[in-house]
């Protein structure tokens, strides 16, 4: 099963408002990365300016991977570190 399948069924997990990305907000999808590996981020308003210009930048802040965007929600994964037993 591919990642895209995968998250077909996710809901987003952090809401990008009208300031865009922000530290705070780079934070929240830190933490959620950190918590499903595979998560969906939702831009509203303002912040679907966001979507129109490179997400490379953020992304790699987050050294996460771009799985799909479809329409105003991007899908985005992090493979955590295996934990030792």
């Amino acid at each position: 099963m591919n990642l895209k399948s995968e998250a077909h069924l996710l809901k987003p997990v952090v809401q990008v408002g009208k300031n865009g990305i922000t530290e705070a907000v780079l934070s929240e999808i830190d933490a959620a990365l950190k918590a499903h590996e595979l998560i969906k981020v939702k831009f509203q308003g303002a912040a679907l300016s966001v979507l129109k210009e490179d997400l490379s930048p953020w992304i790699q802040a987050l050294s996460a991977q771009h799985i799909n965007t479809q329409g105003h929600i991007v899908t985005l994964y992090r493979k955590q570190p295996k934990k030792k037993a």
